[in-house]
C-alpha cells in the first residue's frame, strides 16, 4: 500500500528493487518551491465557515524522515485541510519532500509517495520536519543542511513527533523552548545533554514549532489557526477534528503521577516523583521516606498497599524502564546506561535487567534494532 500526497504529480518507476526518480532537464536545478506552484487542496465538503480577507495561502513543507509516525503526521497535515474545506478558500498550501525525492516508509511499514525531494524554499514557507521513534531518527545530511539553509535566511523551521532530534542536530535550538515526544526524552537528553526539552505538548518560541506528535501536532496547528484566523473558526476547525476546543500550551503530554500510579495518597505521589527526578543517583530510602514525613516501615506498607512492591523494588523498575529506553533510542555503551540509570556495575546492571526483562541488556531487540539502523547510516 502506498498513501501518495494529494497532489503527486511525479511518477516513479520500480526497477531491481530500486526506486528510480523521474528525469529533469539537463542544466536545470528543481527547486522544491516549485510545487508550491500547483493549486492548493480546497475539498467539498457539508459544513461552511466563511473567512473573510484571508490573503495568500500560508506554505507548509513537511520533511519526512523514514521511520516518522503516520499518526504525528496526519495529526498535522488533517487540520490545514480542515480549515481549506470549512473556508473553501485555499487558507493553507502543504507540501511532502524527502531527501532523495523517492517514497518514505513510516513507522508501520506504510510508505508515502513524496511532492519533491527538498532543496530551497521561500522564506515564507514553514519547513516541518516529521521523524518517528526510531534510535536513529534524524534526518540525514541534506535535510539538516535544508533545516539550517531555511533558518538561516530567515524561515519558519519545526519538528514534529521526535523532529527536534533534527533540529537539535541542525544547531536550530540553543535557547528555545522545544519539546518532542516523552518517549524520546531520555534518549534526546543523553544525545544533547546542553538541551532541555518541556514537556509539553507542543511549543511555538519565535521561529521554532515543535510538537510531541499525535494529539499534539492537531493541537499545535490549532494554536496556527487561531493565530491566522481567529478561535471561533479554530474552535470549528477543533469539532470536525472531534477535539473539544484547546485549552492551551499549558497541557503536559503525560498524565498526572496520581493518574499513572492510579493513587491519591499525596506522599506516595511525591515519592515516586522524586524517585524518577532522581533516576541517576537514587536516593536513599530513608531520604524518600522524611521527604513525605514518613517512617521506612511507612512507606514500605504503602508501597505494598498501592503498587504491590517495595518502594526499592519499584524504584529499580523505574531505573530498568528508563535502561530500556536509553537502549532502544540511543546508541549510548552499555557502561553509559548503567550509569545514567544508577546502577554500580554493567554486570549489576545486566544481572537486574535480565531479571526484569528475560535478556541481557546486549540481547535485547531493541539494541539489535539500533545497531541495524546504525549499520544502515553508514552505509
Amino acid at each position: 500500500m502506498v498513501f501518495a500526497s494529494c497532489y503527486a504529480p511525479r511518477r516513479f518507476i520500480i526497477r531491481s528493487g530500486r526506486v528510480l526518480r523521474p528525469c529533469v532537464k539537463k542544466g536545470t536545478v528543481p527547486l522544491a518551491e516549485s510545487v508550491f506552484h500547483q493549486t492548493p487542496v480546497v475539498p467539498s465538503g457539508a459544513a461552511f465557515y466563511p473567512v473573510t480577507d484571508t490573503g495568500p495561502a500560508r506554505k507548509y513543507a513537511f520533511l519526512v524522515v523514514p521511520g516518522f509516525t503516520l499518526l504525528a503526521f496526519s495529526s498535522a497535515v488533517d487540520p490545514l485541510r480542515i480549515a481549506n474545506q470549512l473556508a473553501q478558500k485555499p487558507l493553507y498550501h502543504w507540501r511532502t519532500f524527502s531527501e532523495d525525492g523517492a517514497p518514505v516508509p513510516s513507522s508501520s511499514g506504510i510508505p508515502i509517495v513524496v511532492d519533491s525531494e527538498i532543496t530551497q524554499l521561500d522564506r515564507d514557507t514553514t519547513l516541518l520536519v516529521c521523524s518517528g521513534n526510531h534510535a536513529t531518527a534524524i534526518a540525514g545530511p541534506k535535510g539538516i543542511a535544508a533545516l539550517q539553509r531555511h533558518s538561516r535566511f530567515g524561515g519558519t523551521v519545526g519538528g514534529i513527533c521526535t523532529g527536534a532530534m533534527s533540529l537539535a542536530k541542525a544547531g536550530l535550538l540553543a535557547d528555545m523552548r522545544f519539546t518532542l515526544h516523552w518517549e524520546n526524552q531520555p534518549g534526546f537528553r543523553e544525545t544533547f545533554p546542553h538541551l532541555t526539552p518541556t514537556e509539553q505538548q507542543f511549543e511555538m518560541d519565535g521561529r521554532v514549532m515543535t510538537c510531541g506528535g499525535g494529539a499534539a501536532a492537531t493541537d499545535m496547528m490549532l494554536s496556527i489557526i487561531t493565530r491566522d484566523h481567529g478561535p471561533h473558526f479554530a474552535a470549528i476547525v477543533s469539532e470536525m477534528c472531534l477535539r473539544h476546543v484547546m485549552t492551551g500550551t499549558e497541557r503536559s503530554q503525560r498524565s498526572a503521577i496520581g493518574a499513572i500510579i492510579q493513587s491519591r495518597n499525596p506522599g506516595l505521589i511525591s515519592i515516586v516523583g522524586l524517585m524518577l527526578e532522581n533516576l541517576e543517583q537514587p536516593l536513599p530510602m530513608e531520604d524518600l521516606a522524611a521527604s513525605a514525613g514518613y517512617s521506612r516501615r511507612q512507606i514500605e506498607r504503602t508501597f505494598k498497599a498501592s503498587l504491590g512492591m517495595t518502594p526499592a523494588s519499584y524504584y529499580r523498575k523505574l531505573r530498568l524502564d528508563h535502561a530500556r529506553a536509553l537502549l532502544a533510542t540511543t546508541d549510548m555503551s552499555l557502561t553509559e546506561i548503567s550509569t545514567a540509570c544508577g546502577f554500580e556495575s554493567v554486570s549489576h546492571f545486566s544481572k537486574v535487567f535480565k531479571s526484569q526483562f528475560g535478556c541481557v541488556p546486549s540481547k535485547h531487540a531493541s539494541r539489535q534494532t539500533v545497531r541495524e539502523a546504525g549499520r544502515e547510516l553508514v552505509r
